[in-house]
């Protein structure tokens, strides 16, 4: 299903995200998922609602997550949220390395 559009969740991850060097193999790479995401809402991995981390929550108030990998370990964080009826927001919550991915997921 396509997601009605994909935003980021607040002003100051899309001001990251615009800082980017457009030669930055992370933002080409996070481009390119965005675009996936807009043509597949579902194209990341769901993440069960019981690993979900309870940091995310607490500050998203969210219930579900997905992870889309990014080359070189990197991950991509979203969420699905409703719009109307049918339609689908994909929301990034984040961008990180794996390094702070296991961390995030106490691996």
């Amino acid at each position: 299903m396509k997601p009605e559009k994909v935003v980021f969740i607040d002003e100051t991850l899309e001001k990251s995200f615009n800082e980017l060097n457009g030669a930055d193999p992370v933002k080409k790479a996070l481009i390119r998922a965005i675009q996936t995401l807009q043509e597949d809402a579902f194209s990341g991995r769901n993440v069960k609602k019981n690993l979900i981390p309870k940091s995310l929550i607490q500050k998203y108030g969210i219930d579900n997550l997905w992870i889309y990998n990014l080359p070189d370990a990197w991950r991509m964080l979203y969420v699905l949220t409703p719009s109307g009826q049918i339609q689908i927001i994909a929301v990034i919550l984040d961008w990180m390395d794996h390094k702070d991915y296991e961390k995030l997921f106490k691996f």
